[in-house]
């Protein structure tokens, strides 16, 4: 199989879906392996790198003519669309559910788009989506402390406080990994964090491992707003699988925030789970609504590309590998896995979450 590996085209995405390792993996395996030129820049790896594993530097144009298998980091932008071709097999984030425009490209190109963020393990776990989120988590947490800054329309506030001034007040929409490692780098700074989620099994088990200035609640509307008016930065950190975000704060509740509280979506991949979310870049990541800053880029692992493409190459390679070596129709039938991931077979929808997001 031609395995094609194109830079990617998004702004501010330094990140690169395949490692040299990856690339001399495949080649053992039999597979043939295409790189644009420049592909892995941004996270450090030059040209020669590949090369000297066996990868082909082509043209963008005929990567995606010659390959039978895409895999990318970010879901295919407007300019690519009219490059993937039926029976091809795409390997990415698509983040289907917040974009019924990318949905619907996707299966007009009769591609098999196969999701890293729906691939569930035997524990039902997600395994390709946990470094990325991982990542967010703590970025959030970097990010919030310099956006609460005043000349960052923030604040002003120190997350940890002095001796003599409070800390700032983090509530944490979510507590998943997202919210779990944004909770424990927050933790670290000393700040004051509440975490919030439906789990019982899930707060029990935080409420066992984190530290003492970490509080965990149940979640519900009015736990929502009853912290809201003391919250210095939110971080909203839902997940429902495959599908939107749920919206747990809306244009209402800014009115009682705050002035110059932050709210960092990580959500927002997904849709966002504040109703006034919308995607912003690492060039221009914040704005004001009612006085409250938003961050909510969609990207946000992209900024420390380095980190995150090797995080996410350590997970993808086996699954990269399983594809080549089968093919994705008859790899979802051998392995429950891929089938969990395949969101779009040949123009037809086959994930219930995207084709839920979009029902009439």
């Amino acid at each position: 199989m031609i395995v094609g590996v194109p830079r990617e085209v998004l702004k501010d995405e330094y990140r690169v879906a395949l490692l040299p390792v990856g690339v001399e993996e495949l080649i053992n395996c039999g597979h043939q392996v295409l790189i644009e030129p420049g592909a892995g820049i941004g996270s450090g790896i030059a040209d020669h790198d590949y090369l000297r594993h066996g990868a082909e530097m082509v043209t963008v144009d005929d990567l995606f003519d010659q390959s039978d298998l895409i895999v990318k980091v970010k879901e295919p932008q407007r300019e690519e669309w009219p490059r993937i071709q039926p029976n091809q097999t795409i390997f990415t984030y698509f983040h289907f559910a917040a974009s019924k425009e990318l949905t619907t490209a996707m299966i007009e190109s009769g591609a098999t788009c196969v999701a890293y963020e729906t691939l569930e393990d035997a524990n039902g776990r997600l395994p390709l989506l946990t470094p990325m989120s991982e990542v967010a988590g703590r970025m959030s947490v970097q990010e919030g402390a310099k956006y609460l800054e005043k000349p960052q329309m923030g604040r002003g506030v120190l997350l940890g406080g002095v001796p003599g001034v409070a800390p700032a007040k983090i509530l944490v929409l979510g507590g998943g990994v997202v919210g779990a490692n944004a909770a424990r780098i927050a933790a670290g700074f000393q700040a004051d964090v509440t975490i919030l989620d439906i789990n019982m099994d899930r707060l029990r088990y935080l409420d066992d491992i984190m530290p003492a200035n970490v509080n965990v609640l149940y979640s519900d509307r009015h736990v929502v707003r009853e912290h809201l008016p003391y919250a210095d930065l939110v971080i909203g950190a839902v997940l429902i699988p495959g599908a939107k975000a749920p919206r747990l704060i809306s244009t209402e509740d800014l009115s009682i925030m705050q002035p110059g509280s932050v709210i960092i979506d990580v959500a927002i991949d997904q849709g966002g789970c504040i109703e006034t979310s919308r995607p912003t870049t690492h060039s221009e990541p914040t704005y004001l609504e009612q006085d409250v800053v938003h961050y909510c880029v969609t990207n946000m692992p992209g900024a420390v590309g380095r980190t995150s493409t090797f995080a996410l190459c350590n997970v993808t390679l086996p699954w990269i590998l399983c594809l080549a070596n089968h093919g994705a129709t008859a790899a979802a039938n051998l392995f429950p896995e891929i089938k969990s991931a395949m969101n779009i077979h040949q123009g037809e929808i086959t994930c219930d979450a995207v084709a839920s997001a979009f029902a009439a």
